[in-house]
């Protein structure tokens, strides 16, 4: 099984990394994970201030930090993952990467960390639901 577990640093990305630790420890063969963030582009005026090393530093960073709690979790529970990183709104990056990965699973968080969320569902979880062909698990 391929599972693409998607975070954002959030308290509900942790609570998906808990939830994916999990499901793959109740398997009898270990899945393929694949830990994903996808860091929003910069404005161009301001990616052309930063330069490309600037910017590219700018989104490593934010990587960096979307993905500590989770590599950590996963480490800490001996599970072997990759990570895969874009640099894309979240959702069609997902959608994406779902959809050329071959996953069988998106497992992600329910809200993220962007200031507007609906009052049920992030907007990001709701556009991965509705637009996905890939199966996939929103955890709160």
């Amino acid at each position: 099984m391929k599972i693409l577990l998607a975070v954002d640093g959030s308290k509900a990305a942790q609570e998906a990394t808990k939830v994916a630790i999990h499901l793959a420890k109740s398997m009898v063969e270990p899945p393929t994970l694949v830990l994903m963030h996808a860091d929003v582009p910069l404005m161009r005026r301001v990616a052309a201030e930063l330069g490309l090393e600037g910017t590219r530093k700018y989104h490593q960073g934010n990587h960096d930090f979307a993905l500590k709690p989770s590599r950590t979790a996963l480490r800490r529970a001996k599970l072997e993952f990759t990570e895969k990183t874009a640099v894309d709104d979240a959702a069609p990056a997902i959608i994406k990467a779902a959809k050329a990965g071959k996953f069988d699973l998106v497992i992600m968080g329910s809200h993220g960390r962007t200031a507007l969320s609906s009052a049920l569902l992030g907007s990001v979880a709701a556009k991965v639901l509705s637009q996905s062909n890939v199966p996939v698990l929103v955890v709160r």
